[in-house]
């Protein structure tokens, strides 16, 4: 009887150990959390770009440069400046089908060149995967997640939407759209005229179209379309700058 209770005892001490061992790493990571979550940001954008395999690895190529470029660029950094906190929040994703979506730079502040410096060179050392379909209600769900884990204190919350073809894996884009909307998140898209037909078939509507009817969505939602992979970067850079100053737009620009 001694020996069971001898054992109950070492048992509890033990899980109480490995609960205690378990539990310092969460609360210092929550604590972590709550420190930076005072930091203010004038906005926190996602930046959900697609990777599904109709973009090959030189449309690929110049996507990412794009982003980086964009990121990086002097103007768009003074424009971070000229905010009323002088800086924004920026987590890159890469989505594809239903089934991937994919953190590839999680969530940074940007407030001065060196910040902005250092976040294009991460992404220039990342890694990039191709998977088949594409999943507008997949990378919408991966940025209302993303910005569910958003440790800054932001005035505004932004997804941004990049891809080059229409829903086709998973449930459709718009319920995820409405439901974002009616949290306050404000969705952007940047969808790029892709010549090439998505698995040998044409898309059933234009893609600029799409994008207005079923995914960009909320106060001030506008798209900038990108007539193909060659004029992205300077899509990029003309609406993170229109993203940033938050300032009202039509639906529609270039």
């Amino acid at each position: 009887m001694r020996r069971r209770a001898l054992l109950a005892s070492s048992f509890l001490a033990s899980s109480f150990l490995a609960s205690s061992f378990l539990a310092g790493p969460i609360l210092m990571a929550a604590a972590g959390r709550a420190a930076r979550a005072e930091e203010p940001v004038d906005v926190a954008l996602v930046l959900a770009v697609d990777v599904s395999r109709s973009i090959d690895e030189d449309e690929a190529r110049l996507q990412r440069e794009g982003y980086r470029q964009a990121v990086s660029d002097p103007v768009v950094v003074r424009a971070i400046q000229t905010g009323m906190m002088g800086a924004i929040g920026l987590c890159y994703i890469e989505w594809a089908g239903i089934e991937y979506q994919r953190v590839i730079v999680p969530w940074s502040r940007i407030g001065d060149q060196a910040d902005a410096d250092a976040w294009a060179a991460t992404l220039a050392q990342t890694p990039r995967s191709s998977l088949s379909w594409t999943s507008l209600s997949g990378a919408l769900r991966a940025g209302r997640a993303a910005l569910a884990e958003c440790p800054f204190e932001a005035t505004r919350r932004v997804i941004d939407v990049s891809g080059d073809g229409v829903n086709n894996s998973g449930p459709p884009a718009e319920p995820e759209r409405d439901r974002l909307v009616a949290e306050g998140v404000t969705i952007n898209g940047l969808p790029i005229i892709n010549d090439r037909p998505t698995f040998g078939r044409q898309p059933p509507m234009p893609l600029d179209l799409y994008y207005q009817d079923a995914v960009i969505g909320g106060v001030g939602a506008f798209m900038i379309v990108a007539e193909d992979f060659e004029s992205f970067g300077v899509a990029v850079k003309r609406k993170l700058i229109r993203e940033i100053a938050g300032l009202e737009a039509p639906a529609r620009l270039g």
